[in-house]
């Protein structure tokens, strides 16, 4: 008999026996009884799920974000649609041109970033072994090294500046990835952001970035003016050897003028070469002021600021985040545990699958002695001496009980599907009950396996059921008197044949017909199914078995097993209990 626990509640919950077919709907109280089962799943993945995002944003290494602003002067000419379209465009290039590899490369040259570990990464990852691996590329440092290894004196400056080349373009890469630029709206205002690991760094990168794209802008510019005015010279070389012949031409004809309209025409051809001189000239002097004294088309408005907080990692929302995700996964988990759970935790599990008329919950609390069953006082028995505490919960199962002696359910086994189940205690609890009704009860311990009971109420006893079946005159001196109205008796010494066994024969000296005209109640202590096959052969003599489960550890096929196969020898089913219930799902 079970000694840690005794049962501190009981719920008997009268079911249909069988589902009316299909699905039920779900309803609050499934959805609340699915929280209180699954709870610790959906709470132990959020917690993980937390750990992970807490132990990132204390290890991953802060990024800060600085900003720098410049206005971009459009040089564009025509109607107001042209204008806008041209401006459009015009903008666009010049964000393009803010990311070229010229721009970002002087700021890696500008600010040494080259030499910088968190530009340059001399170890390439994991993740990037991968990919080259993928992509049938081998590592770049492995190779340079073996060829800077494999080459000679002579070569190894070359393979030097190699290196340095690479090294550059992997920290130009790195660069063009930790920054941004952007045009802010509609306007004519580019933000060009960058980032680093500390604020400063991340200042002096995104002010360098806006210096160099505006030295860029003047360099392309001054480059442009140096070709146009390469143009413009010889352009001008040939105008001026033009008018050069258009004047030679003017003064021959002058000396010798024969015909007036000829001389007005050379006057016109001479006088047109002459603008057209003079205009390119003075274009020409535009050009060569424009690449001595160059104008950027952009302008700093504002320049970057030292960053208030990290920009990354942004801990409010991972946390955020991670919490969302681990509830989504958490509810995940538990509904398909709770799906493919097959343990008994509500009666109705038993109630649809068995059709059985009733399943009772017993919950449990621990004992100050370690003694689940106890007595009334002046029974004999040993550690008793106080008036025998009532149960809260097992007088409803008791009384159910009695409603079935009514039906002439006198002698009822109690048999647990596994051991451990409780089966011993309830049929002490419910056999002490039934006396103090007024009934005269007997209490039968016929569990082989182990009899809890025998040992826990008379560990001494020198007779019990097995000699009894020898000689039923012994039964008077083998049922021990518990009470006025309860005698127990005890299982005795086992040989070859269990008292099941015996019973079953119909041959032994003992008949549950003749104990039925002393006693109004009987109660039987069988081993649990699955540790004897016992029940399957006392089971047919009793007028009904409750059969014990231990919540959330009996499954509900081998329940099922149960069931049927007493069934199936002729055995009537008055119901089932779910024993060890937790009180949160008794209640």
């Amino acid at each position: 008999m079970t000694s840690s626990t005794i049962f501190s509640g009981v719920s008997p919950i009268s079911l249909p026996a069988a589902a009316t077919g299909g699905n039920s709907p779900l309803t609050l109280r499934d959805m609340l009884f699915f929280l209180r089962m699954r709870w610790l799943w959906i709470a132990a993945t959020t917690f993980a799920f937390l750990v992970m995002a807490g132990s990132y944003v204390l290890t991953a290494e802060p990024t800060f974000v600085a900003n720098t602003q410049l206005v971009i002067v459009p040089q564009v000419s025509g109607s107001e649609a042209q204008r806008a379209f041209a401006e459009d465009a015009f903008i666009e290039g010049q964000l393009e041109i803010a990311k070229s590899s010229d721009v970002v490369g002087g700021t890696v040259t500008a600010l040494g970033l080259d030499t910088d570990p968190d530009f340059v990464d001399q170890t390439p990852s994991l993740q990037d072994r991968a990919k080259n691996w993928l992509m049938g590329a081998s590592s770049e440092p492995d190779t340079a090294s073996q060829e800077a290894a494999g080459a000679g004196p002579r070569d190894r400056q070359p393979q030097q500046q190699i290196e340095d080349g690479r090294i550059h373009d992997r920290a130009v890469a790195t660069l063009l990835n930790m920054m941004g630029v952007r045009r802010i709206g509609s306007s004519t205002i580019i933000e060009i952001s960058a980032a680093a690991s500390t604020p400063q760094q991340a200042v002096d990168i995104a002010d360098t970035l806006a210096r160099q794209y505006i030295q860029k802008n003047i360099a392309m510019k001054a480059n442009a003016s140096r070709q146009y005015s390469e143009w413009l010279t010889r352009f001008v070389s040939e105008q001026q050897r033009g008018l050069a012949e258009a004047a030679s031409a003017l003064a021959s004809f002058t000396s010798n003028p024969r015909d007036q309209f000829k001389l007005a025409e050379l006057q016109s051809a001479t006088d047109a070469r002459r603008t057209l001189y003079e205009n390119t000239l003075n274009q020409l002097t535009e050009a060569r002021q424009r690449i001595t004294y160059p104008v950027s088309d952009a302008t700093i408005v504002s320049r970057a600021t030292l960053p208030l907080s990290k920009a990354r990692p942004r801990s409010t929302l991972i946390i955020a985040f991670a919490a969302a995700v681990g509830l989504g996964v958490g509810f995940a988990l538990a509904m398909i545990r709770h799906a493919g759970d097959r343990r008994i935790v509500r009666p109705h599990q038993i109630s649809e699958a068995g059709g059985l008329p009733f399943v009772t919950l017993l919950a449990t609390s621990r004992t100050r002695n370690g003694h689940s069953a106890r007595f009334p006082a002046g029974t004999g028995s040993s550690g008793t001496g106080a008036a025998y505490p009532a149960i809260p919960g097992m007088a409803e199962l008791s009384a159910t009980v009695v409603g079935l002696r009514r039906k002439r359910r006198v002698v009822i086994g109690i048999v647990a599907v596994n051991p451990g189940s409780g089966a011993s205690t309830i049929a002490c609890e419910l056999a002490v009950l039934s006396s103090i009704s007024g009934a005269q009860t007997l209490l039968i311990d016929a569990a082989a396996q182990k009899s809890s009971l025998s040992k826990s109420i008379a560990p001494h006893s020198s007779t019990g059921l097995v000699d009894v079946l020898d000689n039923g005159e012994l039964i008077r001196t083998a049922a021990l008197p518990l009470t006025p109205t309860l005698k127990f008796l005890p299982l005795g010494k086992v040989e070859a044949v269990t008292p099941a066994i015996r019973l079953s024969s119909r041959r032994t000296q003992l008949s549950f017909a003749d104990l039925k005209k002393e006693f109004d109640a009987i109660f039987v202590d069988i081993s649990a199914f699955s540790a004897s096959s016992d029940v399957n052969a006392i089971a047919p003599e009793l007028d009904g078995v409750l059969v014990v489960t231990s919540h959330g550890h009996t499954s509900i096929d081998d329940t099922m097993h149960v069931i049927e196969t007493l069934r199936n020898v002729g055995t009537e089913i008055l119901g089932a209990i779910i024993n060890h219930a937790p009180k949160r799902i008794e209640s």
